[in-house]
């Protein structure tokens, strides 16, 4: 069960549509607050002109502190406004509550422990729809969005390739600091913990509200060419919160999938490991079946033990009239 109380008018069901907006509404204005503030830090933080900051965004900016200064932009402007976004909304539109005792109460050791496996064997059997998605071709009617498409998924990829050729330990770190730890825990306190239980609570469907957010998740990457392996992504960390009723499983989750692909990219740079993150051509069949064999066994494990949870199955939802 996801854990989520309002008592405010607002969060009641029949006024599905008012808190959805204003949720989008105070999401985008942190965004923004946040976003200008980090900006404005640039130029006395890390001495670049003001003018200059444009260049940053487009990965072809030679200074020393431009990587710094990029994850800089994204930890403030984009994780944490996620996370103070959430709060805001939580605390002043819905009057609500993650119920954080009962989170922690019902976070357990062995399950902790399982999410290791889980994720691990789900990036396997992921890579399929990796590759799948990559290699969608479109009908020529549709041939104006596929140009789009790729031309974005270009943009992103080199962006993604400049802010993590780290040149160094500390960047390294920075980077897991921003890429792993504030997009984590942020993105999954929006996703999973406030809009997954809302939509629930409307749909009256838990694997819809699942769904839907693990979509929406995927959508805001702006990304169509990573879109469904994303959703998917999304849909494991909504079922691990749903069957334990713990947030601290999905935003662990995350953080892990997050840090390992940041740390694999800086190994394969220091020769340390082979990693490309721009190859997703190479499938091995015998890998993909032993992972998803791992994954049926381990996430049953993780549900087993959440069976003695009082709420297993269930949210917690108060005004859900």
């Amino acid at each position: 069960m996801e854990i989520y109380e309002t008592r405010s008018e607002i969060g009641k069901k029949h006024n599905w549509l008012l808190s959805l907006v204003l949720l989008l509404l105070i999401i985008f204005g942190v965004l923004a607050v946040l976003q200008g503030l980090s900006l404005f830090l640039v130029p006395p933080l890390f001495g670049i002109p003001i003018e200059d900051i444009i260049y940053i965004f487009g990965g072809n900016y030679d200074h020393p502190n431009a990587r710094f200064a990029f994850l800089f932009i994204q930890g403030i402007g984009s994780g944490l406004a996620f996370l103070v976004g959430s709060l805001v909304f939580i605390k002043f539109i819905d009057r609500g509550s993650l119920r954080w005792k009962q989170q922690l109460k019902n976070t357990k050791f062995n399950q902790s422990i399982l999410i290791i496996p889980i994720l691990l064997s789900f990036i396997t059997i992921n890579s399929l729809i990796i590759y799948w998605n990559s290699n969608i071709n479109f009908p020529e009617f549709m041939r104006a969005f596929e140009i789009y498409a790729q031309t974005k998924e270009a943009e992103m990829l080199r962006l993604t390739q400049y802010f993590t050729d780290f040149a160094h330990i500390g960047e390294f770190f920075v980077g897991i600091i921003v890429i792993g730890i504030l997009a984590g825990l942020g993105e999954e306190y929006l996703f999973r913990g406030v809009l997954q239980p809302k939509l629930h609570q409307y749909t009256g469907n838990p694997h819809v509200g699942i769904w839907l957010a693990a979509a929406i998740f995927s959508a805001i990457h702006f990304q169509f060419y990573g879109f469904f392996p994303r959703m998917l992504l999304g849909a494991l960390f909504g079922y691990l919160y749903l069957y334990s009723g713990s947030l601290i499983y999905p935003i662990v989750a995350h953080i892990l999938n997050n840090t390992f692909t940041v740390t694999m990219v800086y190994f394969s740079k220091i020769g340390w490991v082979e990693f490309n993150i721009e190859e997703n051509d190479q499938l091995e069949w015998h890998y993909l079946i032993i992972g998803l064999v791992i994954f049926v066994f381990s996430f049953k494990a993780f549900i087993d033990q959440s069976h003695n949870s009082p709420f297993n199955g269930k949210m917690a939802n108060r005004n859900n009239n």
